[in-house]
């Protein structure tokens, strides 16, 4: 491969010149510049992703930080994963995914080394470092998710605080004044998963303000703390007419299966909302009425404003994207 500084030796210049010359960064006479376009054509000279980057073209490669935690789901992870791909190919953009180190040396290094267009980032924390990260660098990028601070990004989400205000209205309306949650593993909550407690201060703001008796558990992965904590929702809620899900897709079918064994049946006996729902619910057992998390929405929202920093088209802010309901027969009208 031949280096900037075989261009250099061959056009008789200094290697900071073909880098001016490549970079249009400074005035270059027309004749030096025509030496060093002839070198460039005789060496067949291709400039790394790092040069092209400063002459103002582009790689056709967005990086995606999406780090894998031990209490993920990989399913759904890799939805979002599959998500952001897609929406890249619809604009000739190859991904890479920045895998080996942390999440944020991982975005330092394609930043500072130019290696990308622009950065798309997942799972996304209040106190998120990567946002600084991004601010610094300067580096196009847009969160799917919202950080605690927001200064100078570009963030899209689903409008978690309205899907909780939505879910106890939809249940009041059906007469239900008792819900219980089953909500993401208490993990989740400890690192500062920002739409666990959007989802959640909203619903319980809304259950005060309408009368409603709730109770949350955050159950973690192990199959029987599910099932426990679907057992203490009825102990702690004696008059629970309506459970709403939280979590994700395994938590679900484990707690319908244990309440079946209870004799408990969906809807005649208990009301179930899946909020936010990252999975299929017309395909389970038990078709689930829901509030779907627009997953592919998010990720083809956020490829497209990271795309439109790029071309400089695109001013930073966030976008909330309003819930959605969709009756598909779990819930019951009472009263």
């Amino acid at each position: 491969m031949v280096t900037i500084n075989e261009v250099a030796k061959a056009a008789g210049v200094s290697i900071s010149t073909v880098s001016y010359a490549l970079s249009g960064k400074r005035t270059i006479s027309a004749t030096t510049r025509a030496r060093i376009d002839r070198a460039v054509a005789e060496l067949d000279y291709r400039p790394n992703a790092g040069a092209r980057m400063l002459a103002g073209a582009r790689t056709d490669i967005l990086a995606l930080s999406a780090p894998i935690r031990p209490d993920a789901h990989l399913p759904t992870h890799m939805r979002f994963v599959t998500a952001v791909v897609e929406a890249a190919r619809a604009h000739d953009d190859d991904v890479l995914l920045l895998a080996r180190d942390d999440e944020v040396t991982g975005i330092q290094r394609v930043a500072h080394s130019s290696l990308v267009d622009g950065v798309v980032v997942l799972g996304v924390s209040t106190d998120d470092e990567r946002a600084d990260v991004v601010r610094a660098s300067g580096v196009p990028a847009a969160f799917v998710g919202v950080p605690g601070d927001t200064t100078g990004l570009t963030c899209i989400d689903l409008d978690f605080a309205e899907a909780g205000r939505a879910s106890v209205r939809r249940l009041v309306a059906d007469g239900h004044r008792s819900i219980g949650v089953i909500g993401h593993p208490a993990t989740y909550v400890e690192r500062h998963t920002g739409f666990i407690r959007r989802f959640a201060d909203a619903f319980d703001d809304e259950c005060r303000a309408s009368g409603v008796a709730t109770v949350a558990h955050y159950p973690s992965l192990d199959r029987a703390d599910q099932r426990a904590a679907a057992d203490r929702l009825l102990t702690e809620l004696p008059d629970m007419t309506a459970l709403v899900f939280h979590c994700n897709e395994p938590v679900v079918d484990t707690v319908l299966a244990h309440l079946s064994s209870r004799g408990i049946r969906v809807p005649d006996d208990l009301s179930v909302l899946a909020a936010c729902a990252s999975y299929d619910t017309t395909v389970m057992d038990t078709p689930l009425s829901t509030i779907p998390l627009p997953l592919e929405e998010m990720c083809r929202g956020a490829v497209e404003r990271t795309v439109r920093q790029v071309d400089g088209t695109h001013e930073p802010g966030v976008t909330l994207i309003p819930p959605r309901f969709t009756d598909l027969g779990s819930i019951r009208r009472i009263g």
